[in-house]
């Protein structure tokens, strides 16, 4: 393990004990996925701590990781998130902005990666996750990005446009196994397929999944790194030569 990597663990698990000795809720800033799942790998360690994570959205891949749970503490206490809504003042004479034009406006503020979630684009408006210590100066300091003058607003309310959608699909495998439904989707060799599950880019109920012969559950949710995010429903029945159909969901 690189260092960075375990002076980032070690600060993971410093909020743990924040949270357990003084009672209280204690929250890290934006993780990315490989940050996250890096924190898969001393579950252990933090077990004595009640934990979650959440980026705003059921939608977002950035989250916020939270020690301490009402079970424990007896209280509730929001995620320091925010949501901005970028638009254009006047839509007809805006630019096409990219996630790469959002972004960078708002780092040319001076403000850490760490510190803002996803940028969510629909159509001519960007819904910025970022926390709530930062929110106030985008807002302040951003009225144009690249020739497009924007309005900048926080959002309180549920946002049509950030709803998934699940997509039904079905596919035909060999076997119900993990990795046959992996290599199906992702239209890879089964010697493929195992580097995925050995480069850690498997999760299965959001947690990270090496045992790649096991039998997946009804309704329970994995996601394949660079090929999305997927709900299994079950088995269906079987073609002549015993291969099996296989129920799916695809977040879209």
């Amino acid at each position: 393990m690189q260092e960075e990597d375990k002076v980032f663990l070690n600060r993971i698990k410093d909020l743990a004990n924040i949270s357990y000795t003084q009672n209280r809720y204690s929250f890290s800033n934006f993780l990315s996925v490989d940050e996250q799942a890096l924190i898969d790998t001393i579950r252990s360690e933090i077990k004595h701590v009640d934990y979650e994570f959440f980026g705003g959205s059921e939608c977002v891949e950035r989250q916020v990781l939270r020690f301490g749970s009402v079970e424990s503490l007896g209280y509730e206490e929001d995620y320091p998130i925010t949501i901005l809504c970028i638009e254009p003042l006047i839509e007809k004479f805006s630019d096409d902005l990219s996630h790469r034009d959002y972004l960078g406006s708002i780092m040319n503020l001076g403000i850490k990666r760490n510190v803002i979630g996803d940028i969510v684009i629909k159509g001519k408006k960007a819904y910025v996750f970022c926390l709530n210590e930062i929110a106030d100066y985008i807002i302040s300091e951003i009225t144009r990005i690249k020739h497009t003058s924007v309005k900048i607003t926080k959002v309180f309310s549920d946002i049509p446009d950030l709803k998934k959608e699940l997509e039904d699909f079905d596919i035909l495998v060999s076997s119900p196994r993990f990795d046959a439904i992996v290599a199906a989707i992702c239209k890879l060799s089964r010697g493929k397929t195992i580097e995925l599950f050995r480069e850690k880019k498997v999760l299965h109920n959001n947690r990270i999944c090496e045992n790649n012969s096991m039998l997946l559950k009804p309704d329970s949710t994995f996601s394949i790194r660079g090929y999305g995010k997927f709900v299994y429903i079950g088995e269906g029945g079987k073609t002549r030569k015993d291969r099996v159909y296989v129920h799916l969901k695809r977040y879209v």
